[in-house]
């Protein structure tokens, strides 16, 4: 596989290739960040107050520490500190664990006023959280507390690892065995989209010193983790897994489902951004193959992994085209451009359920157009 850009600092633009020009590229960001933002119809972004905001899940009116890190990342990518100041302002107030068995955590789900709705932490969350507070950090400098970005990412990270040494009866967030991230710190499953192994090279070169080769051993484990739970067939991986890979039900009786969406478009920033692992656009390629040869664009459904298509229709159509198209950067197989263009002539999703489709959406524009970059 081909370096990605933390070695070349060149990070590929696919639209180009399929004949989009950089002004057009340029434009359908902004008017894209523009309208999940600002647009009074469409956004989910919301200011609370003279200095804080909030990202709204519209599909149950609550504010999530994935979103609220997301759009702290998309904040940092598109250079809007004080969207992602108001993000991180809200998070800290409202969403922070200060005392308590979750010290040094987020609770996952806060009403838009701020009302704790659950105590616990997903852990995805913190994730994104530290990487998009290194890159703050860099690109625009340490402040007084609490944006002193660096110092708090490094804060997450030690409490992630090391929640025991902090609270009595405090569960980390990754197995220290086997370098695997949990579903939530109390669990002995995984979830695999939460596995970052691009994140976790750089938490190998920016977290604390005592943890640095904790996530060089995770970036590993992850990019095998993801190997073992993908589908031989369809490259579909499930939404809950154990440790051995095996698929994991939880709430319904779909394997690849909303989460597991995801780990298509992080293989594809895997290969962007490090370009380690051949065995992941093996699984780009099999997941391509699949929609591309047993779907209509869009009408999808949930599946099993081996491609049983059930009854319900997926919750996130769009979520699923944007993921499959970012997997173009790992992919090498006959589909790759297809999804790059499918992906290009789909606008945003509209109505209630838009929040979590658009925010890959966003994600995914970026990554296929060069511009999702290591700060």
């Amino acid at each position: 596989m081909q370096k990605g850009g933390f070695y070349t600092g060149v990070y590929p633009n696919l639209f180009e290739k399929i004949g989009i020009t950089k002004e057009e590229i340029d434009q359908r960001i902004e008017k894209t960040f523009y309208t999940m933002f600002h647009d009074p119809e469409e956004k989910i972004y919301f200011e609370k107050g003279e200095d804080m905001g909030y990202m709204l899940d519209t599909g149950n009116n609550d504010a999530r520490t994935e979103g609220m890190s997301y759009g702290m990342m998309m904040a940092v990518q598109m250079d809007k500190k004080d969207i992602f100041d108001r993000l991180w302002l809200f998070s800290k107030t409202y969403m922070y664990q200060s005392t308590g068995k979750y010290q040094g955590y987020f609770a996952w789900s806060v009403s838009t006023e701020g009302k704790k709705n659950a105590e616990g932490p997903a852990p995805d969350g913190e994730e994104y959280y530290a990487l998009a507070l290194f890159f703050a950090s860099t690109r625009w400098g340490d402040g007084v507390e609490p944006f002193d970005y660096s110092r708090q990412a490094i804060d997450i990270l030690k409490h992630a690892l090391h929640q025991k040494e902090y609270v009595k009866d405090g569960c980390p967030m990754w197995e220290p065995e086997n370098h695997y991230i949990k579903f939530v710190p109390e669990a002995n499953f995984s979830d695999p989209s939460y596995h970052l192994p691009h994140f976790y090279e750089l938490f190998a070169l920016r977290a604390d010193s005592e943890d640095r080769e904790f996530f060089q051993g995770a970036a590993k484990s992850s990019r095998d983790y993801l190997i073992r739970t993908a589908h031989p067939v369809t490259g579909m991986a499930p939404e809950y897994a154990e440790y051995d890979g095996t698929p994991k039900q939880l709430h319904h009786k779909g394997q690849f489902y909303s989460d597991a969406y995801r780990v298509a478009m992080n293989i594809g920033l895997d290969a962007a951004w490090f370009g380690e692992d051949d065995s992941l656009s093996e699984i780009a390629d099999r997941l391509q193959t699949f929609f591309s040869e047993n779907t209509k664009l869009l009408n999808y459904h949930n599946y099993l992994l081996d491609g049983t298509a059930l009854s319900e229709p997926a919750l996130h159509p769009v979520a699923i085209l944007a993921t499959n198209a970012a997997a173009s950067l790992a992919a090498k197989g006959k589909y790759q451009m297809q999804w790059v263009s499918d992906f290009y002539n789909t606008p945003l999703r509209t109505g209630e359920r838009r929040y979590y489709d658009n925010c890959l959406y966003f994600f995914s524009l970026l990554m296929l157009a060069g511009r999702y970059r290591i700060y």
